[in-house]
């Protein structure tokens, strides 16, 4: 028992401190996506600091596993270079019992990766997206700024006096050559405010004319209008009912899809296929754990190193969380994707705990046996 916490807490410590590391990567990559949209909308650094952080959960499925695996890996190179693994096998801990810190730490993460990837991940995303269309939204009101020629959008200009405290905008020039026109369109107007709804956004304006040029006989048309209006791109549109898509939504809702919705028909397979991955994605953790522990446990001990193994337990990583993948991805058309996925978790799980086992000692012994006899 005192080897298991002394061993735990020196994995908890460096995976913790991994983590942390990684995800103040993670979090300064995903700050770049929401810096300039926060700038732009005029939001608060507030909504910038809430926006980062609704990002970060869904990478900790992929940071967690990480963290543990390189913990491990540094941990026990560290103990067998300084012999304590040495000691601990002196007082006869099977392989076993000396990786027993090592797992009960991933099956630990696992319970945490469940949680985060059946709820936390999908409702932090959720709101994540939610907010920013919000903000869109936002910024499109605050998209007109006083006497400057404001790019709406390709083909959209708008020039503003100045905006009232209540919002309402005075003093609008709007020239219009977008496709839905014939021809370009200058619009002046003393007023003018801008309304939303959950389908598109218009600028209003009030007391103005319009005016066009015909294309076939060169003619200026002008209209004097007492209201007129133009809708605004669909870009910097309102806030609308999102369809959510399936890394959105909780594990209970994958299995309740709308049935009024079509879009929640036509995408069952991919509700499946990601209940399925949110149920053995976290189990990656005490897969490569166990990687980690028969490289490191049951290889020869060279006081020089055991660089040749460290490289081959990452390489064997990388190559399972590679297959992972790729069977995730054939899951969407086929459901062999599926099996692989559980094949990928569970045979080198129950291959490396059984090599770790008593049994396992056996058959390297006869393994080992049968190499020197011949």
């Amino acid at each position: 028992m005192l080897f298991d916490r002394y061993l735990f807490k020196n994995l908890l410590i460096a995976t913790i401190f991994t983590a942390i590391s990684l995800t103040a990567v993670i979090f300064l990559t995903q700050s770049l996506r929401f810096l300039e949209l926060v700038i732009q909308s005029g939001a608060s650094g507030t909504a910038f600091w809430i926006l980062t952080m609704l990002a970060l959960p869904r990478f900790f499925e992929v940071i967690l596993p990480i963290s543990l695996m390189a913990a491990s890996l540094f941990v026990y190179h560290k103990f067998l270079q300084d012999s304590e693994l040495t000691v601990m096998r002196a007082t006869g801990a099977s392989p076993l019992i000396l990786a027993r810190p090592a797992l009960l730490l991933s099956a630990m993460m696992v319970v945490v990766l469940w949680f985060m990837t059946m709820w936390l991940g999908p409702v932090s995303l959720s709101n994540m997206h939610q907010m920013r269309q919000v903000i869109k939204a936002q910024y499109s009101t605050l998209l007109f700024r006083e006497d400057v020629f404001n790019a709406v959008s390709d083909g959209l200009t708008v020039y503003l006096r100045e905006r009232s405290r209540n919002g309402e905008l005075k003093g609008l020039m709007i020239y219009d050559t977008r496709e839905d026109n014939p021809a370009p369109v200058t619009i002046l107007a003393k007023r003018g405010i801008i309304v939303a709804d959950d389908n598109k956004q218009q600028v209003i304006v009030y007391e103005g004319t319009r005016q066009s040029r015909d294309q076939d006989t060169g003619v200026l048309n002008k209209l004097n209008f007492e209201r007129y209006t133009i809708d605004l791109p669909d870009e910097n549109g309102a806030v609308r009912q999102r369809w959510r898509e399936p890394d959105e939504r909780t594990f209970l809702e994958l299995f309740k899809p709308d049935p009024d919705s079509k879009r929640d028909a036509e995408n069952k397979r991919e509700f499946m296929v990601e209940a399925h991955r949110r149920l053995v994605s976290p189990l990656l953790a005490p897969v490569f754990v166990i990687m980690i522990m028969c490289v490191m446990l049951l290889g020869p001990v060279n006081r020089r190193g055991q660089t040749q193994q460290m490289i081959g337990a990452v390489t064997g990583v990388i190559i399972i969380q590679g297959l992972y993948l790729a069977a995730f991805n054939m899951s969407a058309q086929s459901n062999v994707g599926l099996i692989l996925m559980y094949i990928l978790v569970f045979v080198p799980m129950i291959s490396g705990l059984l090599l770790l086992s008593q049994k396992g000692e056996k058959l390297r012994r006869r393994l080992l046996f049968k190499k020197e006899a011949s």
